[in-house]
């Protein structure tokens, strides 16, 4: 019974185990090991693509009132592999006038720092009598690899405008400029709350340091990450790189085929290890009201379950807001994201400095993020109050200005 709850590490160390006994030295049966789990990890990356996009289509389809795709076998579930095989008959066209060599390297660019992402994700407890772990690694600094990673895909973007020799390409590769601005410096930080209060940036030590879930602990850090990560990965309301009813399809309008689906594969790679990145930091992770060390094996499918439970939030969003302008995400950023941000930073390191006790700080930091919310509604609603009296004498004084023949 043991082996089946502890199933994942056992088969590991079993293997291990094999390995050892072909005659394969130590380090050689650790990397035969490590390839096996780098493979397992980049399949449930791309199969994010077959489960996410049925389910994307489906939950809007039902927000607006539509049956969405329901032709593809069963009830259109297999709708994925029915785009698979268009755009594997798809004809790849190069541009006459592209720059092939950045045209090409824009999709391969962007597809493998979406795969590494996963290397840093923790999918379950680290086993107490090994060195074996559900995950790549734990590196020591997993958050800043998140961050550093999530930049080059802009820089994929670019390249992919600016390849393609377009100019609406140019101009949705161009915005990706704005939204980097915008939302990085919201993201960082509310990862720092998280990486004040915690101690650490492995990601994996900070899923066991969290006793009470940091959304409940934090709000404020959590909704601004998810707002952020949505800005990142280019969703509704914030997809300003693809605004078909401005820039045709955006920075992807000359890509085509398999070249295109690269683009698409990343989008959704990237969706599914933002999720689960949000579950380790706000969700408790693999952690469920002790499940998790009852049986270890269902440790996977918690995580996943909460990675999709913050997909169908991005979905509920995307479905409920129409897209902003370019003008109004700089100003959220700005205006009211990296304010909030700073002051709930400097919150954290305050009661970190008070307590070390996690359910005082807990309690500390949810007292404190209801004020900051409450101070911040109330100067909303007199800038908006005092925005509108002044409209009106501004209508006032126009009115007294028409001749009086109009009047």
């Amino acid at each position: 019974m043991d082996y089946v709850l502890n199933l994942w590490v056992r088969l590991a160390t079993d293997l291990y185990n094999v390995f050892l006994g072909w005659g394969l030295p130590a380090w050689g049966a650790q990397l035969v090991i490590d390839f096996i789990i780098i493979l397992i990890l980049v399949i449930v990356g791309v199969m994010a693509v077959i489960v996410l996009t049925p389910m994307e289509r489906k939950v809007i389809a039902r927000m607006q009132d539509r049956p969405g795709p329901n032709r593809a076998w069963p009830y259109g579930l297999s709708q994925a592999f029915a785009d698979a095989i268009k755009m594997l008959t798809k004809e790849m066209i190069l541009p006459k006038r592209a720059d092939r060599l950045i045209f090409i390297a824009a999709p391969i660019l962007i597809v493998i720092p979406a795969l590494m992402i996963y290397a840093v994700l923790p999918f379950g407890p680290q086993a107490a009598d090994a060195e074996l772990q559900l995950g790549a690694t734990n590196l020591n600094v997993g958050v800043l690899y998140f961050v550093a990673l999530g930049s080059v895909a802009s820089i994929a973007i670019l390249m992919a405008g600016w390849g393609s020799n377009n100019k609406f390409a140019l101009l949705g590769a161009f915005r990706v400029v704005n939204q980097l601005i915008a939302y990085e410096v919201p993201m960082i930080l509310s990862l720092l709350a998280v990486v004040v209060l915690t101690g650490t940036m492995a990601t994996q030590q900070i899923v066991e340091v969290q006793s009470i879930p940091y959304l409940i602990v934090m709000p404020i850090a959590a909704l601004t990450f998810l707002a952020s990560a949505m800005a990142e990965l280019n969703r509704s309301p914030f997809d300003l790189l693809e605004a078909e009813s401005e820039l045709v399809a955006g920075y992807q309008v000359e890509y085509g085929g398999m070249m295109f689906a690269m683009f698409y594969i990343a989008e959704y790679v990237n969706i599914l290890s933002t999720s689960i990145l949000f579950a380790a930091l706000f969700l408790g992770g693999y952690k469920f009201f002790g499940l998790e060390e009852v049986a270890p094996v269902l440790a996977p499918f918690i995580v996943l379950g909460k990675a999709v439970a913050v997909f169908f939030i991005m979905l509920w969003t995307r479905g409920t807001f129409p897209r902003i302008r370019l003008d109004q995400l700089a100003g959220l950023a700005w205006k009211f994201l990296v304010p909030i941000g700073l002051v709930n930073l400097l919150l954290v390191a305050l009661v970190v400095k008070l307590s070390a006790n996690p359910w005082a700080q807990a309690g500390l930091l949810l007292l404190g993020n209801l004020i900051i919310l409450a101070v911040t509604f109330l100067i909303i609603s007199l800038v908006e109050r005092r925005a509108k009296s002044g409209g009106a004498v501004v209508l006032s004084e126009a009115q007294n200005l028409t001749p009086a023949a109009e009047r």
